[in-house]
């Protein structure tokens, strides 16, 4: 199975979460770049202080690489106009594709209102742009019975508010890969996981982040039925390498 155009291609550390000068992370966002225009990926995703730089880089390359970038990354619990704020800052510099993080932690604690405002708005401000919108909901931070209500939750805002045509542009993914869980549990997607959403958003398609480490971990998630894989290891997966990563 060619995995490339299900392959969203990572790279969200900072300079300072890298360890590294702000000119050595830009190397590395070169190199990203490079690697999804040779290979054929299907969209890079990056912090929005670098979309401008990635859309010059691609706009050299005259390639149909998309560019995607986070918002209210990694924690999501930003307020409304921050949320949006920020959205409408990575649309102007160019991005493609926009991924939220939803306020789990506003969820949990049961202000269901909150965060069905943010999807609903920022939603309706990514589709009303014609970027394709997702919403991770940080699977690693959530019980079973929490995944399933909230992917619910996303799934019937969107068939409420929204139309049939901009289903397939309204993504359920699973993690930021930047959560820190306890003695060594997955931080990103598991099949478990995945699969309770998979059974709870159609017709919203998924997205698997996080945790998908060889080609065999690529292809099931596909089969399950997921329509993007983020992961900062595509070269490697592509590769057939066995690999370790956060993301």
């Amino acid at each position: 199975m060619d995995v490339r155009q299900y392959i969203d291609s990572t790279y969200l550390k900072t300079p300072a979460m890298a360890g590294v000068t702000i000119k050595d992370n830009n190397e590395v966002v070169k190199s990203l770049v490079r690697d999804a225009v040779i290979n054929g990926y299907k969209l890079v995703m990056v912090r929005p202080e670098t979309v401008t730089f990635v859309k010059e880089l691609l706009s050299v390359e005259r390639s149909k690489v998309l560019i995607g970038t986070v918002v209210d990354f990694p924690e999501g619990e930003g307020t409304l106009f921050k949320k949006l704020e920020e959205a409408r800052e990575c649309i102007e510099w160019g991005a493609d594709e926009l991924d939220f993080v939803i306020d789990y932690k506003a969820y949990k604690r049961g202000d269901i209102e909150k965060v069905k405002t943010d999807v609903i708005e920022c939603t309706r401000l990514g589709l009303d742009h014609k970027k394709v919108v997702k919403w991770i909901i940080e699977v690693a931070a959530l019980s079973d019975k929490e995944i399933i209500s909230i992917t619910v939750l996303i799934k019937n805002i969107v068939l409420t508010y929204f139309s049939e045509p901009d289903y397939f542009n309204v993504f359920v993914k699973s993690s930021t890969g930047f959560y820190k869980t306890e003695k060594g549990l997955p931080n990103g997607a598991t099949i478990h996981s995945i699969k309770l959403m998979l059974e709870n958003s159609f017709p919203l398609p998924v997205k698997a982040a996080g945790g998908i480490r060889n080609y065999n971990e690529a292809v099931q998630m596909i089969r399950l039925g997921v329509k993007r894989i983020g992961t900062s290891l595509a070269n490697q997966i592509i590769a057939g390498e066995q690999v370790s990563g956060e993301y």
